[in-house]
């Protein structure tokens, strides 16, 4: 199956919790100017609501996930106000 470059790169949130190993759980990613679900796998089981990044495209949507933690975050406060 060919991969889905598109999805490479992008956030998304779990919408059904992935099992690690033991099997696949679904995630909507924003691409392409919608939003679309995909089969996600991880190494580690992931959470309902989990903020994910999606490492690989396995073809046939599917793809690999990562959690993620958007690194803007963790500077807190107002940003706004910097400078």
């Amino acid at each position: 199956m060919p991969q889905d470059e598109a999805v490479i790169g992008r956030t998304g949130t779990v919408l059904i919790g992935t099992r690690g190993a033991a099997g696949p759980g679904e995630v909507l990613v924003r691409v392409r100017g919608g939003s679309e679900t995909f089969l996600a796998w991880s190494e580690e089981p992931l959470p309902m609501g989990a903020t994910v990044l999606v490492i690989e495209s396995r073809g046939c949507r599917e793809i690999g996930v990562i959690e993620w933690v958007d690194p803007l975050d963790a500077l807190g406060g107002d940003s706004a106000g910097a400078g």
